[in-house]
């Protein structure tokens, strides 16, 4: 694998970017401002999982135990099970672009703070 980074200078020691200490990675793990980007994380995401995952299940069961109400014309050849079904890829579409907006404006910032702090430290 070849790079276009120059060679270190002769007779230097230099081995790359510092890394922090497996007991950094644990102190980051314990600290108030990790919780705080947990938080922010799992207040975003589990609620949105579970309403994509109740929404597609009600998609499945309404195929398979309402077909008479899923085969309802809604404009020409168009019934209630194509309108739903491709509501399923918009509300995908829509959850992963809220996600994409949600981490640049609040889980990015702490992320890079926490690196930004482990990266000085070590």
């Amino acid at each position: 694998m070849a790079t276009d980074a120059p060679p270190p200078p002769e007779g230097s020691t230099y081995t790359g970017p510092v890394q922090p200490t497996a007991e950094a990675y644990l102190a980051a793990q314990a600290s108030e401002e990790f919780a705080d980007l947990r938080r922010s994380y799992r207040s975003f995401a589990f609620p949105l999982t579970v309403a994509f995952v109740t929404w597609y299940l009600l998609y499945v069961l309404l195929c398979n135990y309402a077909g008479g109400f899923m085969a309802t014309k809604v404009i020409g050849n168009i019934n209630v099970a194509l309108v739903l079904g491709l509501a399923q890829f918009a509300t995908t579409f829509l959850i992963a672009w809220l996600y994409s907006r949600h981490a640049a404006a609040k889980l990015d910032p702490k992320a890079e703070a926490i690196k930004f702090r482990m990266e000085a430290d070590a």
